[in-house]
Formats: structure tokens, C-alpha cells, sequence
């Protein structure tokens, strides 16, 4: 490869979804795409699974079908899978309360909080209100401490606010105290390790060289009025993990905000959401879970991010305003600077858009929806 040209494209198009891959190669005359991976998947088999591009800024190290890539929020699509399968297992309930399975949570007038309220951004948690430092996210226990005894920034059931990082702790503090595991161990023993899914949540440090560098958004994105849900989400010194370094980072266990993935893995896992809760053909969650899993707890303007949302139990429906292609069923997650994966159950189809050209957009990078766009027109 040359850095004066458009990068040599990389991997499998099935006849007929050329248009996609054109689509794809647009992306670095049109958004200065450094390097980047886009999957496609309909009835469960592949039929786009392309990368092109480089995997540092310098443009130094070939972007190779197994580059791995932080996802950041995209990884909650994963999450809120696992969770699934720990309510299909019989281990957890959407409908029972949080502080059924950690008593603590009850704390601050949290006490009604149901599992399926928590995993759908309505706790009112979307931040640590308490001053700390950023590297503190590094000790599950001492966060769950504090979420546990923090108070709701709102009153439950008036809607949901995006809780970036929180929403992983949640979830995980209820994987430990119902399977006795963390949901990335889940991930490596149960689910990805198993079926040969290049996903990590705790990225050994043995797969760290594969991982690509990310050049970091140009701009800031718009959130609106800083409220203070906004502030503690997005706003203070210690609204994310840092101050530990890369390596530190990637081998920590952030299942809202860290997950590493390539993006046929994405694809293959939110096959889940298309393939009537199957994975690889296997049954992964039931019908009852998946619906309990996928349908709608709670609609309307986010009180952090700025846009009319619908969440399931940790799934964005693609109601308003359509991030994800034209079918309002769709079910995806979108991860801060721009990476995506998606489910239509109708169409049957399931993708991800994966990047280290990392842009403003909070949802729907006109990235992966110009790709999306150019899916639907082959099918």
C-alpha cells in the first residue's frame, strides 16, 4: 500500500453487494478514513466481511483481518446479550428488582429499580456524582460502592439517560452476584472462546499487537445544555476510565465502554438479534427471552444523549431517528467514534462498522450509514 492512494481492499463480497464495498472505499476520499472492517451477514451467513486501510495514524501497519479494535459503546450490544442469557438461564429476572440480587443498590431511594429499568439507561445513574479520579474505574468494588449508595440524577420512571460507562458495572455487578462470573469471563468461556469470536472484553495482553491505534475526533460532539446527567456522563475529569494507560485499559474488563472486536465478530454475535435469539444456528436464548430482551421498556427525549431514543433491556431500537437503515425492528448500539453494529430480525440481516478514524457523531457516523444504506440497496 501507498499512503498517496485509496487502500487496497481487503477480504470476501458476495455477488451482488458490490455496491457495498464501493461504499466502503468512499470512506477514506470522503471522511479520511485511516483503516477500518465492515461485515455483513443475511440468514446467518456472511456475505460482506471487507477491511482496508492502516492500523496506525502514521499509516505505518496494514489494517489484517484479525486487527482488533476498541468498539467503546458498541460492546453494550454484547453485554445486553449476556444478560439475556442469564435471564434465559434462569439466574436473573428483567422484571425483579436490582437490589434483589445486590442488596446494596437499594441506597438512595434505588430500592425499586428493576433489572430491566437499569439495563435501559432509566436508573438515573448515567455518571459517579461523587468526586474521583479517573483511574479509580480500575476497582469494580470501589465503583459499585458508590453507585450503590449514589442517588438517582432523576426520578425513576421520567424516561432514560444514556449511562456510558456505569451501564457496564451495572451489568456486571449483577453477572457476579447471578453466575458468579464477570461478563467478560462469560464471553471467553462460555460464549466467544468456545465459538472462535474474535470479541474481548479484557483483552489479553498477548493480543494487544493487534490492536489498532485511534486517531481521536476532530471536534467535540454536541450534547445540548450540560445538564448535570450530562456533565457526570460526558463532562468531568473522571467521567471515563483513565490516567493507567493503554495496556491497563485494554486488558481491564469495561463491558460498556472497552470491548475489543473485529467486525465480523460484531456481526456474528448480533446474529443473536436476526436469527430469533440463535448463534450459528444453535439456539443462544429463547423466543420469550429474546422478546423480553428486544422489546420496548422506555421511549422518548434521552436526558444525556440529545435525541428521541428507544431502549430494550440494553439494545437501541431503530425507531427514532433510524441510525440503523430503514427498518424500524432493527435492533443495534452505536460506539463513540463511530463504530456500529446491527440487527434487522425482519430482513433477517445483521452488521458492523468498525474504524480508528474516530468522528464527532454520537450515533449514525455517516460512515456506516452510507454503508447501511448501500446493504439495503442489494438486497
Amino acid at each position: 500500500m501507498t499512503t498517496d492512494t485509496l487502500p487496497e481492499l481487503h477480504g470476501h463480497v458476495a455477488t451482488g453487494f458490490e455496491p457495498v464495498a464501493e461504499a466502503f472505499l468512499a470512506n477514506w476520499s470522503e471522511f479520511d478514513e485511516i483503516g477500518a472492517g465492515f461485515a455483513l451477514r443475511l440468514e446467518g451467513e456472511t456475505v460482506v466481511d471487507i477491511h482496508a486501510g492502516w492500523a496506525d495514524r502514521k499509516k505505518s501497519r496494514d489494517w489484517e483481518a484479525d486487527t482488533l479494535v476498541p468498539v467503546y459503546s458498541t460492546g453494550k450490544a454484547v453485554a445486553a446479550l449476556v444478560m439475556g442469557k442469564l435471564v434465559d438461564r434462569g439466574l436473573l429476572d428483567y422484571e425483579a428488582r436490582v437490589a434483589d440480587y445486590w442488596p446494596e443498590f437499594a441506597a438512595g431511594g434505588k430500592s425499586e429499580v428493576t433489572v430491566a429499568q437499569a439495563l435501559s439507561h432509566q436508573a438515573g445513574l448515567s455518571g459517579i456524582a461523587e468526586e474521583m479520579d479517573a483511574g479509580d474505574w480500575f476497582d469494580a468494588n470501589l465503583i459499585e460502592s458508590r453507585l450503590a449508595r449514589q442517588a438517582p440524577l432523576w426520578k425513576l420512571g421520567t424516561g432514560s439517560g444514556y449511562h456510558p460507562v456505569t451501564f457496564g458495572f451495572i451489568a456486571d455487578a449483577l453477572a457476579r452476584r447471578t453466575d458468579g462470573r464477570s461478563i467478560g469471563a462469560i464471553l471467553r468461556e462460555d460464549i466467544c472462546g468456545p465459538a472462535g469470536i474474535d470479541f474481548h472484553v479484557g483483552l489479553p495482553e498477548s493480543e494487544h499487537g493487534r490492536a489498532a491505534e485511534h486517531a481521536m475526533p476532530r471536534q467535540l460532539p454536541d450534547l445540548g445544555e450540560m445538564t448535570l446527567p450530562r456533565q457526570l456522563a460526558f463532562g468531568k475529569a473522571w467521567s471515563s476510565p483513565g490516567r493507567r494507560g493503554a495496556t491497563e485499559w485494554r486488558k481491564a474488563e469495561f463491558p460498556a465502554a472497552n470491548a475489543h472486536a473485529t467486525a465480523g465478530a460484531i456481526a456474528r454475535l448480533m446474529d443473536v438479534y436476526s436469527q430469533d435469539g440463535k448463534l450459528d444456528g444453535k439456539r443462544f436464548i429463547g423466543p420469550a427471552t429474546l422478546e423480553a430482551l428486544t422489546r420496548e421498556r422506555v421511549r422518548g427525549e434521552d436526558k444525556v444523549l440529545p435525541f428521541e431514543l428507544s431502549w430494550g433491556a440494553g439494545i437501541m431500537r431503530n425507531v427514532t431517528p433510524g441510525f440503523y437503515g430503514p427498518t424500524p425492528e432493527t435492533l443495534g448500539h452505536s460506539g463513540w467514534g463511530g463504530s456500529c453494529g446491527f440487527a434487522d430480525p425482519v430482513k433477517r440481516l445483521s452488521g458492523a462498522y468498525v474504524m480508528n478514524r474516530q468522528m464527532h457523531y454520537l450515533a449514525g457516523d455517516p460512515r456506516s450509514v452510507k454503508l447501511i444504506e448501500a446493504a439495503y440497496a442489494c438486497l
